[in-house]
């Protein structure tokens, strides 16, 4: 089918395409940036994806077609399947998922080229290697990741000497791929022992984290699986993969640092203090939580001018964001100002509650990101915290020795009422106690979210 063209033409095509496709993922990935124009984002980034998985059969001496055919035929099918399927909650488990997935395939990648290293150079074979242990640390600590959001692991991996014994793993992996380097042939043995220890480093870097640092962790295994692909694309001379590679590595190091950032804790502290799964007392709750019926919630909220509500993992598991919205609405017909207050860390990955809030219709002008949001809530009548803990604990403000201490947070607490829907009394996700819960202006709502926005809805509906 290409026997009109010549083998230059050809090659210059397929370059101008990938190149093409390149664009579209730039494109596609800065309109990501904005929920206004994300759906847009994911198409321009997906025609892009289509253009270069289709030009790639044009290679010249290309083979092994009905493999490539049934691999992108089980691979779509998966893909579509899962994603009608997994709920909103299960998301980030899913980001993670296909996080690895890249990861893993660049580490294929990477085990076949050094298996037949042909004529490769010197610093291909080094980004051979690099990228296969960073492929393979990326596909472990993604699945290690996925286990621990899904509940499979439930104990986190923590005994004395952990960070010397990873020290070890990696040193092993990195003197191992030294041998690959400088070794004239490449031994079974040699290689399997190369993937296996990279494996294993993402498995103990990644077994300590607690579940309240996921989202920090899904976004830096996502950024080394975009280093990985890069890499992977000068090994195959592949400038879409260089390309694509590079964007995907550097948007998910941007985003790691943000996440981080918004933590007030450096990337260290996240990886190597073992911060999230352990029941901390960090400040303590002294005091009584005084509990509110929804129904006369919902009627403070309908007498108030301003109403601003923080939204959590919670009212995603209880996939309550229909009914929170339909009670938004009611409130807007009575002349009450709504706004939502997104915190970057709120929810398991990050945009979690940006998407949750958008599946349920909530209009991008009502949903602001904490800088904008955070000088209103003296302002407030009330503030409803739905299903949120951490980012709302004014621990982090006022405890030093609190471990969130620093950590930037939503201030729930000044609004001039505080109504705080929970399932019960216990410590959020990372176990920190919140002295919000006890304060003088709040009031507790206690039930399941979806429960509650229901009988808040029927309460202002009672009204009239």
């Amino acid at each position: 089918m290409t026997e009109w063209l010549s083998r230059d033409t050809l090659d210059f095509l397929i370059q101008a395409v990938y190149f093409v496709a390149a664009v579209l993922f730039i494109v596609g990935l800065k309109q990501m940036a904005s929920p206004v124009t994300a759906r847009r984002g994911v198409i321009w980034a997906g025609v892009g994806m289509l253009l270069a998985v289709l030009v790639t059969f044009f290679w010249q001496d290309m083979g092994n077609f009905a493999l490539m055919l049934a691999a992108l035929a089980i691979g779509s099918v998966m893909a579509w399947i899962t994603a009608k399927r997994v709920a909103m909650t299960d998301m980030p488990q899913m980001v993670a998922v296909y996080n690895g997935m890249g990861g893993g395939a660049a580490a294929a990648i990477a085990a076949i080229e050094l298996y037949n290293p042909g004529e490769l150079g010197y610093v291909i074979l080094v980004l051979a290697i690099l990228g296969g242990m960073i492929g393979a640390v990326a596909f472990s600590g993604s699945m290690v990741a996925f286990a621990k959001l899904q509940g499979l692991v439930q104990k986190t991996l923590r005994f004395p000497g952990l960070q010397l014994l990873n020290a070890l793993i990696f040193l092993a992996t990195i003197g191992t791929g030294l041998a690959l380097l400088l070794m004239e042939g490449y031994p079974g043995e040699l290689l399997v022992a190369f993937f296996a220890l990279a494996l294993l480093a993402g498995i103990t870097l990644t077994m300590p984290i607690g579940g309240a640092d996921m989202p920090v962790v899904i976004s830096l295994y996502n950024a080394l699986t975009g280093l990985a692909v890069a890499f992977k694309g000068f090994v195959l001379d592949n400038a879409a993969m260089i390309i694509a590679g590079t964007v995907v590595g550097a948007a998910g190091m941007l985003l790691t640092h943000l996440m981080a950032k918004a933590m007030n804790r450096p990337l260290s502290n996240v990886l190597f203090a073992g911060f999230g799964d352990t029941e901390m007392e960090g400040g303590g709750a002294e005091g009584t939580m005084k509990a509110i019926d929804p129904s006369d919630a919902a009627i403070m909220m309908a007498y108030s001018e301003k109403v601003i509500i923080v939204p959590g993992y919670g009212l995603a598991v209880a996939q309550a964001q229909h009914k929170l919205w339909e009670f938004c609405e009611r409130l807007g017909e009575r002349d009450v100002e709504v706004k939502f207050a997104i915190h970057p860390v709120a929810g398991r990955m990050p945009g979690h509650m940006n998407v949750l809030l958008a599946e349920a219709g909530v209009p991008y002008d009502m949903i602001f990101d904490l800088e904008e949001i955070n000088s209103e809530f003296e302002e407030a009548d009330v503030a409803l915290v739905i299903g949120a803990n951490d980012v709302v604990n004014p621990d982090a403000r006022n405890k030093k020795d609190s471990p969130i201490f620093g950590m930037p947070i939503l201030n729930a607490d000044k609004a001039r009422n505080t109504l705080v829907v929970k399932r019960g009394r216990g410590t959020g996700f990372s176990g920190v106690q919140n002295p919000l819960f006890v304060a003088d202006n709040t009031q507790m709502v206690f039930g399941d979210a979806q429960e509650v926005a229901n009988k808040l809805l029927q309460g202002l509906k009672s009204l009239g």
